[in-house]
């Protein structure tokens, strides 16, 4: 019996300095992390590369401005599932010209392996 076998953690970090864009934060967020490394798992275990299955988590003040399918794009191939949930930081400006918003992101790749016995 297969099982979902979580095989790597990336975390990052994003910003949206001017424009109030939290999506644009959260997808920076998400290239911080999947920049650091290359995950050659598909090739070193001989699965296809649609089999990842990716989980993100984004967390920003105000999740219901984030849209979840335009993170999903940024990833290449892999089966994707975003979900924006409250946390990040809005940081007000000292001037009161607007707010700097800080998103983090967590990407969970995962396949789904035999059950050891």
């Amino acid at each position: 019996m297969a099982e979902k076998r979580r095989i790597a953690l990336e975390l990052g970090q994003g910003t949206s300095l001017r424009s109030g864009d939290y999506t644009r934060a959260a997808v920076r967020a998400v290239k911080d992390a999947l920049w650091h490394n290359s995950l050659n798992m598909t090739q070193a275990f001989g699965v296809a590369k649609e089999a990842m299955i990716v989980d993100v988590e984004i967390a920003v003040q105000n999740p219901q401005a984030v849209d979840c399918a335009e993170i999903a794009a940024v990833f290449p191939y892999g089966q994707i599932d975003v979900v924006a949930k409250h946390g990040g930081l809005d940081v007000p400006k000292p001037d009161g010209s607007g707010t700097t918003l800080v998103a983090l992101a967590a990407v969970v790749v995962s396949f789904m392996v035999e059950a050891r016995s």
